[in-house]
């Protein structure tokens, strides 16, 4: 089974940027398309970005021209690079595969944007 490790979550202010990072156990990434979600409290999850085995890139509207995600297949990691945050943008992020059925979701990484 794998297992989702995230990381790199924080409280910044309006304007900053944050790195998050994903850690996956086993040859769990490969070969699937990855994506990065994430959940307000009370919300649905949101699937926000995501990337293929080829590196194609995909944004919902909400993150395009932020954010960037990147993908380590070697080391089976994957990244968010998240700039100019906003206040809307606080959530617990999660990675996971985009196919369906997920892997068993992780615990998360919280994001606080906020002065």
């Amino acid at each position: 089974q794998v297992q989702l490790v995230e990381s790199g979550g924080g409280l910044v202010q309006p304007g900053g940027s944050l790195r998050l990072s994903c850690a996956a156990s086993g040859n769990g990434f490969a070969p699937y398309t990855l994506a990065w979600y994430r959940q307000v409290s009370g919300k649905q999850r949101e699937l926000i970005t995501s990337i293929s085995i080829k590196n194609h890139t995909h944004y919902a509207p909400p993150v395009r021209g932020r954010h960037a995600i990147s993908r380590d297949n070697a080391k089976n990691t994957m990244n968010l690079q998240m700039n100019r945050l906003k206040p809307e943008d606080t959530a617990v992020y999660y990675c996971n595969r985009e196919n369906s059925p997920p892997f068993t979701w992780g615990r998360g990484t919280d994001v606080a944007v906020s002065s």
